[in-house]
């Protein structure tokens, strides 16, 4: 998220804030595609990580985007933490460890968001370079200790950092050590939106899957094919996970909402200023009791905000954000928008997707969701493996993506942004496959060379 929302609008019933989701239903010619995508910054020099602060820092990279793309700044405390394209939409912002996040516009077509993402790449270029940066694109840092990852200054990240301890066991890894690409999609009504959740959540490992690419942790194989994913299974499992009561009958924004009122809270911003309140109840904010800050009432505001503190594999906000992917190349991150867009912007493919679902149970779904981070293709559900749905489900994608019938400039339709994934099928093996193998091979058991192989 670029930056905290700032409606002040008093809210004070469960029903206003099932308004606020309602408000999300657009007319399906007014369907977008928001992407977003996270990289990690490094000197070029020796591979290190990028501080904030100091002449070459993260600091003087945003100054240095500002002057060049003339975006609004967004600040905290006088330091500049993004900026923001009040024209366009998109943005830029900061994670907790420094990796340098855009989010992108929203656009009508797959080949709009290439075109943003390599305008993207190429100014960030431009800036990064005298300064001795680069940017790599896996799902996990490969190299660095989590002692060694600078920390950047968020209000809210300070507050996430004193928490996540508190409830599990990977959050700060996660905040300071993983990389994801994610794609924002629209609903046309409330039905709408619960099937395309409901779709998209049952098949989001085999996202996790296609896109596995973060092996290496401390420059070690860590396991994994995907330890970004694995590292969600023990962040708050209180603001994660795969959703099983969205399956229920009577889904719908209540049930969300309801959903989001009994997860904790971190922070409520009142000016420029981060109340820690972590692990309070949203609703004593509602209802004007919250033991940390008496009276206070609650804004849309801090609804808004403290939507983007809930973690699921698919999150539900005035529109749907796929979260199941590691970050990856140039490529990958052009096909993951490819890959849902084709399956939940096309009816026909949609109808077809939840046939493959339908039957899964919460339980083989947690399952799915468990093991795919580790056995990525050759996990299994239904006596099939992931390898075989991905294969079937990418063939719907395609299908959606034909239908869709958006050429480019050259005539191509979007099916071209999914020959990254076609690979992996045809290969059966993942990034991160391919990346063991040259850590055994050519890279002599060191990850140094994925500094040069996966930089942008």
């Amino acid at each position: 998220m670029a930056r905290d929302q700032l409606d002040p609008t008093f809210i004070t019933s469960r029903e206003e804030l099932v308004s606020w989701f309602e408000v999300g239903c657009k007319p399906v010619e007014s369907f977008r595609i928001g992407t977003e995508h996270e990289k990690f910054p490094f000197r070029r020099a020796d591979l290190s990580p990028v501080a904030y602060e100091g002449p070459n820092g993260i600091r003087a990279l945003l100054e240095g985007m500002q002057m060049l793309l003339g975006w609004e700044p967004i600040m905290e405390a006088g330091r500049i933490i993004g900026l923001f394209d009040v024209t366009g939409g998109g943005a830029i912002s900061l994670e907790p460890g420094g990796q340098f996040e855009l989010s992108g516009a929203p656009l009508e077509t797959i080949h709009q968001t290439c075109s943003e993402l390599h305008a993207h790449l190429a100014q960030v270029r431009q800036v990064a370079e005298p300064l001795g940066l680069g940017f790599l694109g896996l799902g996990m840092s490969p190299k660095w200790t989590l002692a060694e990852t600078p920390v950047m200054p968020k209000g809210r990240y300070g507050i996430m950092t004193r928490y996540m301890p508190k409830v599990g066991s990977r959050g700060l890894d996660m905040m300071y050590r993983t990389s994801t690409v994610q794609v924002n999609l629209d609903f046309s009504s409330e039905a709408d939106m619960v099937r395309k959740l409901r779709v998209s959540l049952a098949l989001q490992p085999i996202a996790t899957a296609l896109f596995a690419n973060s092996p290496f942790t401390e420059g070690r194989p860590n396991g994994f094919l995907s330890a970004r994913s694995e590292i969600w299974r023990d962040t708050d499992n209180a603001r994660a996970g795969m959703l099983p009561w969205a399956f229920d009958d009577g889904m719908g924004f209540e049930r969300y909402v309801d959903y989001a009122l009994d997860v904790p809270m971190y922070f409520v911003k009142r000016g420029d200023h981060y109340h820690d309140v972590a692990g309070a109840s949203f609703r004593d904010l509602l209802a004007g009791r919250l033991p940390q800050l008496p009276g206070e009432r609650a804004t849309v505001a801090d609804w808004a905000n403290h939507l983007s503190t809930i973690f699921p594999e698919v999150r539900l906000k005035r529109y749907l954000e796929m979260r199941g992917a590691d970050s990856g190349p140039t490529g990958r991150i052009c096909a993951l928008p490819s890959f849902w867009v084709g399956v939940l912007y096309d009816d026909a493919s949609l109808d077809a997707a939840w046939e493959i679902v339908k039957h899964w149970t919460a339980d083989e779904r947690q399952k799915l969701r468990d093991d795919v981070p580790r056995e990525g293709l050759s996990a299994r559900i239904r006596n099939r493996s992931v390898l075989e749905v991905a294969r079937d489900v990418l063939a719907l994608a395609d299908d959606g993506l034909a239908r869709r019938a958006r050429p480019n400039l050259y005539g191509e339709d979007e099916r071209i942004h999914l020959a990254p994934l076609h690979r992996v099928v045809e290969q059966k093996a993942t990034l991160a496959d391919q990346l063991l193998a040259k850590y055994g091979g050519p890279w002599e058991e060191s990850v140094d060379p994925a500094f040069s192989e996966f930089a942008y």
